[in-house]
């Protein structure tokens, strides 16, 4: 019996999945050809996971934290309201450079507002109410980040954390420092009372987490 670690899985599941717009082929590809680390692009199978969660969502309002070359915030654009926002996130130019190139040539571009910089500073001055919120950032900070931006979530609003099974390493007895940070946050978010979530085993693992509503009522 095949396991989802099996390859032929991943080809099925690719097969069965939406197609991948011609315009996320390209920067896929040169995303692989110039940027260091590609891996970190979100990739056609989570990219449609992404466009199907927003567009069931339809929200006014996205936050990213974590732009690289853009793959996933316009991914993301395509479940927008027609007068949303996505607000996306980047500390590092670079990878800006493309995702800046992308985001012109699609006409979901008028839709992205790029801030460049350190996301926890630049939280301070966003004052929007989100109703998706992605994080897929520098993983120590992953807990500051949520408790950042937790309480501009509208209530039933989602979060989603990127990376949080960390290629397997946060089943290992001896963690490394990351994974360490990356396995304590999982465990917050398990605890975490004014939430509930649950951990999708897709590609590296990522948290969906839902605001409860009950809070407020």
């Amino acid at each position: 019996m095949s396991d989802l670690h099996d390859p032929g899985i991943w080809e099925y599941l690719l097969e069965t999945a939406p197609e991948e717009p011609d315009l996320l082929k390209e920067l896929n590809r040169e995303t692989h050809v110039k940027v260091l680390k590609p891996r970190m692009l979100s990739g056609h199978y989570q990219g449609r996971f992404l466009s199907l969660l927003s567009k069931i969502l339809n929200p006014l309002r996205i936050l990213e934290i974590g732009t690289f070359t853009g793959y996933s915030t316009l991914c993301l654009a395509e479940g927008l309201q027609e007068k949303g926002i996505i607000y996306t996130l980047e500390a590092n130019p670079e990878p800006l450079v493309l995702a800046r190139k992308y985001f012109e040539r699609s006409p979901l571009g008028r839709k992205i507002r790029v801030f460049e910089g350190e996301a926890l500073m630049i939280l301070d001055n966003l004052k929007e109410k989100w109703d998706l919120v992605f994080i897929d950032a520098d993983k120590k900070n992953n807990q500051k980040y949520f408790e950042k931006v937790f309480d501009n979530v509208r209530p039933g609003g989602l979060i989603l954390v990127d990376n949080v099974l960390w290629s397997g390493k946060i089943l290992e007895n001896q963690k490394d420092r990351k994974t360490e940070e990356i396995h304590g946050f999982n465990q917050f978010l398990h605890a975490f009372a004014g939430a509930e979530s649950i951990i999708l085993p897709i590609r590296d693992g990522i948290s969906l987490v839902r605001k409860k509503e009950d809070l407020y009522t």
